[in-house]
């Protein structure tokens, strides 16, 4: 009976005190490609990405209903940071489902707004940039004025908050309703201030670096009251146990003790481990109060080096240089570090020469016959010193000359019938890493693809009589970036070609700015008018010592610029579905192209160099 009362108390009192509207919620799973766009349209970072926040603490007023439910301890805030726009997942605070989307339409509007300079209260920011935003924006103001209404009516009233949050609950109302007129923030506590979901936050692990004003420190002594997350954190002490290691099969573990049932979540906190870096470990061990630990001698980074560890050099491709160096672009520093990556060009050592793969057979045919338009037609190049007969135009031309008595230079007295020359160098370079071992359908992987469109891609280039070279990459760090080199410009293509592109292997990581500049230095050679530098890849740039994220993404964008410099044409070929949240930021709209389907890349790379070289002529 006990049971009964308290579940049925419980679901009463989470109920009444509840403020949200679940019936007109909208997701950013559904919103999440406008939302990006928008972004970016209207200025934003092209590098960073759309996704969700994870609810955390904040210790702003809340109701007595919701304190005795125990709920709206957490809100999902909004913020940006080096890597991402995190907008909260859901959006259920208004009754209107209008209103919920505008609301994440207004947030991504007020991310694209450049941060002022200066160091400023992150409140004083976001008032200044809703104002910069609707100037910017005019035929926005009525609708911010309903989204600012809207969030007006959902907090508590004045008179129900403490004496000394109410200047401040004062200022930020006046700064949400008026922001061209209201008046900067006054040097009050804003530390325990109720969520304003049209604000961004700062990230979680900036928040603790907001100066504290001389006046909080006199209202708040107690650093584990009202403090910011980061400080409650250094404060905060916890029970704890050691106990058996789980078998890890279930992270949540029932327990029932004494008809009393709760929750303990299991989180593996491996210390063995050196190089396991977990950025939210400290915010899930806040959300728990009680914490177990246990003894566990396995250690994930034995099982990450078995399987990327170097081959011993009589199994690996054989080295054809030493490691040639080259700059890394650092975005944080904004310097281009020199002599930072080591770039070592490798040649298949177990491959054998072999003929094109019967089941590529059919399809070559289908390309070459597609091809057969971009091969220049053969015709009479007259006024040649040397050709197969004499060019009687010239001839009778040089006869009046010499009766005229006039002496001119050496007589080009041949014509020849030959083949027009398309004047064009291609470098194709193909992604290698370890991601491309993965699996596109029930029967092939990425690798497979990769394969076979090289295979193609050479058989057609070949036929049109394009010089064209062949490498591939992967990485492990930045000292060993892996460069295979499959034919090159001086080759001729033959059998000996076709087992190098047999002989491809995934593996690794994907450094993707060093083996383009070493790309470049390739590609620069060639004595043609338009050169070409085609990237093949499954993903974004990634690899250990720091280079995830925006580093790697703007190292690339780097690399691209300095191609672009030496008179190269950069163009990204992509399996990669969300390569369009980040490619538009390295190539540019027009420098790249996502194919939907890996399987159809055999076909539709031949079908985009033929598109690309007939472009430019």
């Amino acid at each position: 009976m006990e049971e009964q009362v308290g579940a049925f108390w419980h679901r009463w009192i989470t109920r009444t005190a509840n403020r949200h509207y679940p019936e007109a919620a909208v997701s950013l799973e559904d919103n999440r490609k406008q939302l990006g766009i928008i972004f970016r349209a209207l200025g934003g970072d092209g590098g960073l990405k759309i996704e969700s926040s994870y609810a955390s603490d904040h210790y702003g007023h809340r109701s007595l209903l919701q304190r005795i439910a125990g709920s709206d301890k957490r809100v999902n805030n909004a913020w940006r940071d080096d890597r991402a726009l995190l907008l909260p997942p859901l959006i259920d605070l208004f009754a209107d489902s209008a209103l919920n989307r505008d609301l994440y339409l207004w947030l991504a509007m007020l991310a694209a707004t450049p941060i002022r300079e200066g160091k400023y209260h992150w409140i004083e920011q976001n008032r200044h940039n809703t104002l910069l935003t609707l100037q910017r924006f005019p035929g926005l103001q009525p609708r911010y004025q309903r989204l600012a209404e809207a969030v007006i009516a959902l907090r508590p009233p004045l008179e129900k908050l403490p004496s000394q949050q109410q200047q401040s609950e004062k200022a930020i109302r006046a700064a949400i309703l008026h922001p061209t007129t209201a008046s900067p923030f006054p040097n009050h506590p804003l530390l325990s201030i109720i969520p304003v979901p049209l604000w961004l936050v700062l990230p979680p692990e900036q928040q603790g670096d907001q100066p504290q004003q001389e006046s909080d420190k006199e209202n708040n002594p107690n650093p584990t009251e009202n403090s910011p997350p980061k400080e409650k954190a250094a404060a905060q002490r916890r029970k704890a146990e050691r106990t058996e290691n789980p078998d890890g099969k279930s992270g949540l573990i029932a327990l029932r003790m004494e008809t009393l049932f709760s929750w303990a979540e299991y989180l593996k906190v491996d210390r063995t481990t050196d190089d396991d870096e977990d950025e939210d470990a400290e915010s899930r061990a806040d959300d728990l109060d009680h914490l177990s630990i246990s003894r566990d001698a396995e250690t994930s980074r034995s099982r990450v080096k078995f399987d990327l560890d170097l081959p011993a050099a009589e199994y690996d491709d054989t080295p054809l240089s030493e490691g040639l160096l080259y700059p890394e672009w650092n975005y944080k520093t904004g310097q281009l570090v020199k002599n930072l990556c080591s770039v070592i060009p490798l040649l298949a050592t177990a491959a054998q020469p072999c003929d094109l793969p019967p089941s590529l057979r059919r399809s070559a045919r289908k390309v070459r016959r597609q091809f057969e338009a971009l091969i220049p037609s053969r015709s009479w190049f007259r006024g040649e010193m040397e050709g197969a007969e004499i060019d009687l135009e010239a001839f009778i031309e040089f006869s009046a000359d010499q009766r005229g008595q006039r002496q001119g230079a050496e007589p080009a007295l041949y014509r020849d019938f030959r083949s027009g020359n398309r004047d064009l160098a291609t470098l194709l370079l193909a992604d290698l890493s370890l991601s491309t071992d993965s699996w596109v359908n029930n029967h092939s992987r990425v690798i497979d693809v990769i394969r076979q469109s090289l295979h193609l891609f050479s058989d057609a280039l070949s036929h049109t009589g394009d010089r064209f070279a062949l490498y591939g990459f992967s990485s492990r760090s930045r000292d060993h970036v892996r460069f295979h080199q499959i034919k090159t410009f001086e080759e001729p293509f033959n059998e000996t070609t076709r087992g190098r592109i047999e002989a491809i292997k995934p593996g690794y990581y994907t450094r993707m700015g060093a083996a383009i500049r070493h790309a470049t230095t390739l590609l620069s050679r060639q004595p043609a008018n338009r050169r070409i530098l085609l990237l093949l890849t499954d993903g974004k740039p990634n690899d250990l010592d720091l280079y995830e994220g925006r580093y790697g993404i703007e190292d690339t964008r780097e690399a691209i610029f300095e191609a672009r410099r030496e008179g190269l044409y950069p163009f990204c070929v992509t399996i990669d579905e969300e390569g369009g949240g980040y490619l538009p930021h390295i190539f540019g709209p027009g420098g790249y192209i996502v194919i939907r389907r890996p399987e159809e890349l055999p076909l539709r790379l031949p079908r985009l160099y033929a598109q690309i070289t007939q472009g430019g002529e």
